[in-house]
């Protein structure tokens, strides 16, 4: 079973222990580059010693955007992730940080309510019923605005500015207002609903007008960007082509926003290079062990989320049990579930849920000897998470909604023995990749109880055929590829502003 988190290397550093960020004049802020993120790409540490640190976060979004950062001498715009602190912009390891501060209650109203249980949940298909405060949209827009004039504060003339994600919707126009010169980008990293759903949003118009302020609007899967490109027809009734939306301007004018698809991914050379290591090897070896050396071992790696199907994964795996067909000395479940948004109602009710129910099935089917499921709610350091990956002969992946879901490409991109089974949810964006993937619709148990009996039994041979394919779409569409398939079409937009202009 997995350690508790322990930290295998420590994180890159941008100053020593205990030293002040180097801060940065204001001449030297203007940058052609500007990320715009709700959060910083670093995080502020506390030493045992009551020192404090800045060191570089976790994630995808950072991993990509890293070099193409340090490559343009880039800035990057987001709240340095603790409430009413006061941080002038600081210089991190070849990129501008510009640091912009919140209050405990524009966290509470702009993130954890407007973004959190008002956004989040309609997006994704209303699994959980959205709620609409105003008192929540004015908090959103009165934070966005201060994202766009720190963006726009930092960004040279002519700059890009690449705004990532749901809780900077209006950021783009915005900044098109205040600084017309930039080229705009915005990329959604979750799905965008159907029309039906998104017109509950009381503030649909100002949304949507919010999002073409950019050049590019990009999404994870091409139904996310024509559902996008439906609700700009049905709610502003502009023209909408395969090229672009046409955009009326204020001086009569028009200009075209790109809206299509640009599935993101992973790093996979990190993870391959991890998943060969010796210790990593060693440490798969050592996770079955513990769990009895059961002849099957699933796996389920989510953030504790009602999107990520966890409840109807855990019913499907109690049913086999039920049923006979499984029993716990040959086949365990591993479910990892991470720690997330645990003020919000919704997600505290779906733990108690998920923990009764583990507990009952435990209850039921527990020998002396093995465990039908092993419960985590806890994150893992990525090195732990690959070794569970190895270790895993079968990855559930049930999202009921998913923007995209990484986990599968990074279980994917560890399997270099090419053996091992994904169960893939066709309502994840990584389904449309991933064709060779079982795939599943999560809300139908009967159906995802039978894809998990054909990957426990499913042959070598076939193993071997599924996951080389689902390899080599992962290893040649990864994250490096994403970001620079983005930035070649703001380029594009650039260079068509400039032929306007000429």
């Amino acid at each position: 079973m997995p350690k508790a988190a322990e930290p295998a290397e420590p994180a890159p550093r941008g100053q020593s222990r205990g030293s002040a960020p180097e801060q940065v004049s204001e001449a030297d802020r203007r940058a052609d580059l500007v990320v715009v993120a709700n959060r910083l790409p670093v995080d502020k540490v506390m030493e045992p010693d009551g020192d404090t640190e800045w060191r570089r976060s976790p994630g995808g979004l950072v991993t990509a955007l890293e070099p193409v950062m340090r490559r343009a001498d880039g800035a990057w715009v987001g709240w340095p992730g603790q409430p009413d602190i006061e941080v002038e912009p600081f210089e991190f390891e070849g990129t501008h940080l510009v640091p912009v501060s919140l209050s405990a209650d524009e966290i509470e109203n702009y993130y954890e309510g407007m973004s959190n249980d008002t956004f989040w949940p309609l997006y994704h298909d209303v699994i959980s019923p959205p709620r609409y405060r105003r008192v929540w949209w004015d908090a959103y827009v009165r934070v966005n605005r201060r994202f766009a004039e720190a963006a726009a504060s930092v960004a040279a003339e002519g700059a890009t500015v690449w705004v990532q994600d749901y809780q900077l919707q209006l950021v783009p126009a915005m900044l098109r207002e205040a600084r017309p010169d930039l080229t705009i980008g915005y990329f959604h990293h979750i799905p965008f609903p159907a029309y039906g759903l998104y017109s509950q949003l009381p503030w649909r118009r100002q949304v949507l007008e919010g999002l073409l302020g950019a050049d590019v609007i990009g999404f994870q899967r091409v139904a996310d960007a024509g559902n996008f490109a439906r609700a700009v027809r049905r709610q502003l009734r502009y023209q909408t082509k395969a090229t672009g939306i046409t955009v009326p301007q204020a001086d009569g004018t028009t200009r075209n926003a790109l809206a299509k698809a640009f599935p993101i991914s992973i790093d996979t050379s990190s993870y391959i290079e991890l998943a060969e290591r010796p210790d990593i090897v060693a440490r798969a070896a050592e996770i079955r062990e513990s769990l009895g050396n059961p002849k099957k071992i699933l796996l389920g790696v989510d953030r504790l989320d009602y999107t990520k199907g966890i409840r109807h994964r855990l019913k499907a795996f109690g049913e086999l049990l039920e049923d006979g067909r499984l029993n716990v000395e040959d086949v365990t479940l591993v479910q990892v579930a991470s720690p997330s948004r645990e003020r919000v109602d919704a997600y505290m009710q779906l733990r108690d849920e998920i923990e009764l129910t583990v507990g009952r099935i435990n209850g039921d089917h527990d020998t002396m000897g093995h465990t039908a499921i092993r419960y985590l709610h806890q994150a893992y350091p990525r090195e732990e998470m690959v070794a569970l990956f190895r270790a895993a002969d079968v990855m559930l992946v049930t999202a009921l909604r998913d923007g995209m879901n990484l986990v599968a490409k990074e279980y994917v991109a560890t399997r270099t023995d090419n053996r091992g089974v994904l169960v893939l949810s066709e309502f994840a964006g990584a389904a449309d990749e991933l064709p060779s993937a079982i795939r599943i619709n999560p809300h139908d148990i009967g159906g995802m109880k039978e894809a998990i009996m054909r990957a426990i039994e499913m042959p070598a041979a076939e193993q071997g055929r599924r996951m080389r394919a689902l390899r080599k779409k992962v290893l040649e569409n990864d994250v490096d590829r994403w970001s620079r398939s983005f930035l070649d079409a703001l380029d594009e937009a650039r260079r068509a502003k400039k032929r306007g202009r000429a």
